[in-house]
């Protein structure tokens, strides 16, 4: 039945040269081949999102006196609603911690060396809407600490230089966030973001489809006759997808032993409550934020803290094109502690920010 079934696909798209092309096709297997299937997690994990995400639109209703009590809604009344929205909301998180490993295994193991330089743009675009995904998700519930959140989260973003209050109007649809705001995160987040995350998704797999797995220097070094190569089909697939089934029993068992909560509903009216946080992927950058001084050097401190991670985002996204400028001999150890230094700052400013 199956051969059949891809014979009848075969005589009328001709999908056999796909098919060739899969088992032709090679992937190294050296003591870094775990970080290849990184990428992977995070693109189900995406498609998880996708499908829970459809589901719960079936009964969210966005809207100050609707979004709250359509949520609690699915909770409590639809059958296996608390199951989904738990899945959705643990899947979303975990998304992002797989961005944030396989663009760290990516810069480590130097994948954005040429001819590459687009993919790792592209996989630095899709962290950025991971990371933006979760935030215009964030408020959706419109539960208390989701509200207060964007609120600060807007104002950070009102801080910018020139730009900054165009910015913070634009999120909110006004001076301050109201159901407007609730709206427009809405529609970001189930027609905008999707969209553009789909099409830097279909280019960043089209650049590794075509370029094919990275090899690293100390690989590319060895003899041939002592190079391992893997056929990407059915092998390294068959592998990725028996690590998508562990990832994916992980995600069931934290969404029904540790169901996400629904909190309190905001009141826009009512005093932010004490310890405010943001999602944890952005609570480097709020606690740096916090420590700053309210004027450092000739700016005020918020706005230097502003500059700083979109310098420095730059800096990160343009490795590719300045790396090369940067001796032989030293540029595995510069970019190697350059790497360490930026994970051990991540790491602090995130311990300090939930301990503090």
């Amino acid at each position: 039945m199956f051969k059949k079934t891809i014979d009848w696909l075969d005589e009328r798209f001709n999908i056999q040269p796909l098919f060739e092309f899969m088992s032709h096709k090679e992937v190294p297997v050296h003591k870094h081949s775990l970080w290849y299937y990184m990428g992977g997690v995070a693109m189900i994990l995406f498609v998880v999102q996708a499908m829970t995400g459809m589901l719960l639109l079936l009964y969210y209703q966005p809207g100050v006196d609707s979004a709250y009590e359509s949520i609690r809604f699915i909770t409590t009344k639809v059958s296996f609603g608390w199951l989904f929205r738990s899945v959705h909301s643990w899947s979303a998180n975990l998304m992002v911690f797989f961005v944030f490993v396989h663009m760290f295994s990516a810069f480590f193991t130097r994948t954005y060396a040429k001819p590459r330089e687009l993919t790792w743009v592209t996989g630095a675009v899709l962290f950025l809407l991971a990371m933006v995904f979760g935030f215009s998700g964030y408020l959706l519930p419109w539960n208390e600490l989701a509200f207060f959140a964007t609120k600060v989260g807007t104002d950070i973003a009102g801080a910018v230089p020139i730009i900054g209050e165009p910015i913070k109007v634009l999120l909110r649809g006004g001076d301050s966030v109201t159901g407007a705001t609730l709206s427009r995160f809405y529609a970001f987040h189930i027609a905008l973001l999707p969209a553009i995350f789909t099409v830097m998704l279909f280019l960043h797999l089209l650049f590794v489809q075509r370029q094919g797995m990275h090899e690293p220097e100390f690989f590319k070094e060895l003899p041939t006759e002592k190079k391992r190569m893997m056929p990407f089909f059915p092998n390294f697939i068959l592998r990725d997808v028996l690590l998508w089934g562990v990832i994916l029993n992980i995600l069931l068992y934290l969404a029904v032993f540790f169901p996400w909560e629904l909190g309190v509903k905001a009141d826009a009216f009512a005093p932010a409550p004490e310890g405010i946080r943001p999602e944890w992927y952005f609570m480097f950058m709020f606690q740096s934020l916090k420590l700053l001084p309210a004027h450092f050097l000739i700016m005020e401190g918020e706005v230097f803290g502003i500059l700083f991670f979109g310098i420095g985002g730059l800096v990160w996204f343009s490795v590719p094109f300045w790396d090369v400028y940067i001796k032989e001999s030293i540029r595995p150890k510069v970019l190697k502690w350059f790497g360490i230094i930026v994970i051990i700052f991540i790491l602090i400013m995130t311990a300090w920010g939930y301990l503090v």
